[in-house]
């Protein structure tokens, strides 16, 4: 929700929960599994109806030959943690033996299913950031509940459009035009993410010259529809109101 102040310079947005962060803040975080580590975070991927991350895309470096994996977002374990070191409750077999998927790409149906069948040992018992109970987790109903017998029964040449699930990444979504009621106002720069429920709350827009190279927070429940092939995102506000929109102070929402 945004917060606007009529006839009145934008304000900071001091946070009301303390478990919201940026998203450029965790990048290369390390991510150790139970027997050691695996590789550093570049991304994430997202449901793009929900806005719930369900995977992190993870470079494993030397360790297997520079390959990409998906970590799911449900498999991070509770605090205490080090700066700059996510643990997860994996092994490094399981993050070895894990499909392969092009990281360049939306994460398909089939993929999806794939990847949920080789993770299915969890049945997703965590709830993002700061892991609780399965019974917790299985709550939450905001991305579709997958039935396990299609894992079981999927045909690997089953060809679903990518639609059907809505995965996809937020260095794809990075730098995307941001168009208001009345015209355009920047670009994405960079996603809050609640760690309690592994939301993406807010977008944070560069607005460039628009105003004078401000950036903003635009809550995704302001998003009216986003443009894939256009890469242009629509949402529900006039440029006056963001302009009039909570400021985006980095220092409150590094994780670092």
């Amino acid at each position: 929700i945004l917060i606007f102040l009529p006839n009145i310079k934008p304000i900071y947005h001091f946070k009301t929960k303390p478990m919201e962060h940026n998203i450029n803040s965790v990048k290369n975080y390390k991510i150790e599994a139970n027997d050691g580590l695996v590789g550093e975070v570049k991304e994430f991927y997202f449901n793009d109806q929900s806005w719930k991350i369900r995977y992190l895309i993870v470079e494993t470096g030397n360790w297997l030959a520079g390959r990409t994996v998906l970590i799911p977002f449900d498999s991070l374990v509770k605090e205490p943690w080090k700066t700059g070191l996510f643990p997860v409750d994996l092994t490094k077999e399981q993050v070895k033996n894990s499909p392969d998927v092009d990281t360049d790409k939306p994460v398909s149906y089939q993929q999806d299913l794939e990847l949920y069948g080789h993770y299915a040992y969890q049945r997703y018992g965590g709830s993002g950031f700061y892991a609780g109970s399965s019974a917790a987790a299985m709550a939450l109903a905001d991305d579709p509940i997958i039935d396990e017998r299609l894992v079981k029964e999927a045909d690997p040449k089953d060809k679903r459009s990518d639609d059907d699930i809505h995965l996809r990444s937020t260095a794809v979504l990075t730098n995307y035009h941001i168009h208001a009621l009345d015209g355009d106002i920047g670009h994405v720069n960079d996603f809050i993410v609640d760690d309690e429920n592994g939301k993406i709350v807010y977008l944070v827009v560069d607005t460039q010259n628009w105003f004078g190279g401000k950036k903003v927070l635009i809550s995704t429940q302001d998003v009216k529809e986003i443009n894939w092939s256009e890469d242009k995102i629509f949402i529900n506000i006039t440029k006056d109101l963001v302009e009039k929109s909570i400021l985006f102070n980095e220092d409150i929402y590094n994780r670092n």
